[in-house]
């Protein structure tokens, strides 16, 4: 785990925390947890204290999936850690091709499903290039805007944000939500957690294009 990366941990199976750095290490955490108390469904079982395992890395291409004696995994979750430097790379090889007035946007995915890489929260990865202003769709399931890399401004519903690095931000659902790079020459990155997937599977999910600026 390094700054910016990506790491599930799904419901059902073990995890523990564990800083093997230098100084303080902070994180943060995304959670389904009101949903489940809510259904009754959160429990807690202690475990003992689990074995380091370094993720091989089986997914190193996208289109391109490890196969074991030429079968998938059966894991629910094939892959727990995603890299962020592999998402800020793709996210500026994706800037080179992208117009400016589209936002520069990739979603973190099941490797051998390309569904969610959750069943409950879905997680993407912007870029705004040095200079450059989006609107966001507007959306039934709330967001969580997690700042990656570098500074700007958001406006939610009229209410304005400065933003820097490791900033989180909350929009509701249907909000307004327009982002602006404050820097003429490094990009922003922002990693958003929004509720589609429970949206979708409840039959209520609604996205609107942007609204004007």
């Amino acid at each position: 785990m390094a700054h910016g990366d990506l790491v599930l941990t799904p419901s059902g199976l073990w995890h523990e925390h564990r800083h093997e750095g230098e100084g303080p290490f902070i994180w943060l955490d995304v959670l389904d947890l009101p949903l489940m108390v809510y259904l009754d469904v959160s429990y807690v079982i202690q475990g003992e204290p689990q074995k380091v395992r370094r993720d091989p890395a089986t997914y190193a291409a996208g289109g391109v999936l490890p196969r074991i004696h030429g079968r998938a995994t059966h894991a629910r979750y094939p892959l727990m850690r995603y890299d962020w430097l592999r998402t800020r790379a793709a996210l500026e090889a994706l800037a080179e091709t992208t117009e400016r007035a589209t936002l520069v946007e990739v979603a973190y995915v099941n490797p051998e499903t390309g569904g969610d890489c959750l069943n409950t929260v879905a997680f993407s990865a912007f870029m705004l290039r040095p200079g450059e202003t989006q609107s966001l769709p507007r959306m039934s399931a709330a967001r969580v805007l997690h700042v990656v890399e570098g500074g700007g401004s958001a406006d939610i519903d009229g209410t304005a944000v400065t933003l820097d690095t490791a900033d989180t931000l909350c929009a509701p659902g249907f909000s307004t939500v327009r982002l602006a790079n404050g820097s003429a020459r490094a990009p922003l990155f922002i990693i958003v957690a929004d509720e589609s997937p429970i949206h979708r599977k409840l039959g209520v999910l609604e996205v609107r294009e942007p609204a004007s600026a």
